[in-house]
């Protein structure tokens, strides 16, 4: 089951800043998807295990790890905030370019983007987000499916475009290859999730 729409109409970021705050919604080509509920423990532990480890990992480089929630704006142009019409929130995120981010989140492409998958945002994350990352320039993008143990990785050609994404199970080490000597270990972070049912 998809997302919920908010409703059939056009919005913008600022329209945006004005819905309560108790209510989470990300926006695409101007159309307002209500985010799921409270993610579960394990989903938690997984975004957490992989914001601490980048944290770790890029210690005094340039670059700076985020966790949800955190706006990323993503305009299509030169276009003033409030007429942004895409604004989402990764689970996790990386910027590297510090003149991206200011008091409201980040405006443009970050670096690397990480969605942990769950039942009701699959879709959403696999399918409309895939695109408007790719479309924003966002040079890798993670899709963890913890239920398979398994990582989806989408890495920007040269051309601009998504290739064949490299398809792993959840295991041993992943290079982050947009960062200089960042990897993630999963193994730690296995041991602490529920067994995978046959």
């Amino acid at each position: 089951m998809g997302l919920p729409q908010r409703d059939r109409d056009y919005h913008t970021y600022g329209e945006y800043l004005t819905w309560p705050e108790d209510v989470h919604y990300e926006l695409i080509d101007g159309v307002a998807y209500l985010m799921a509920p409270a993610p579960t423990l394990d989903h938690q532990d997984i975004v957490g295990e992989i914001y601490y480890q980048l944290r770790q990992e890029l210690g005094d480089t340039p670059c700076r790890a985020y966790v949800s929630p955190v706006d990323v704006r993503l305009p299509k142009g030169d276009e003033a905030d409030e007429q942004v019409d895409t604004v989402v929130q990764p689970d996790v995120l990386v910027v590297c370019d510090a003149s991206k981010t200011d008091r409201r989140g980040v405006r443009g492409a970050p670096d690397l983007a990480v969605e942990v998958l769950s039942s009701g945002t699959a879709g959403h994350d696999q399918v409309r987000k895939l695109r408007i990352y790719e479309r924003a320039g966002v040079r890798e993008y993670w899709l963890v499916h913890p239920i398979d143990r398994v990582l989806t990785v989408y890495r920007l050609d040269q051309q601009g475009h998504y290739g064949k994404p490299d398809v792993s199970e959840l295991g041993g080490e992943t290079p982050v290859a947009v960062l200089d000597d960042v990897v993630i270990r999963w193994d730690p972070l296995l041991e602490r999730l529920p067994a995978v049912e046959p």
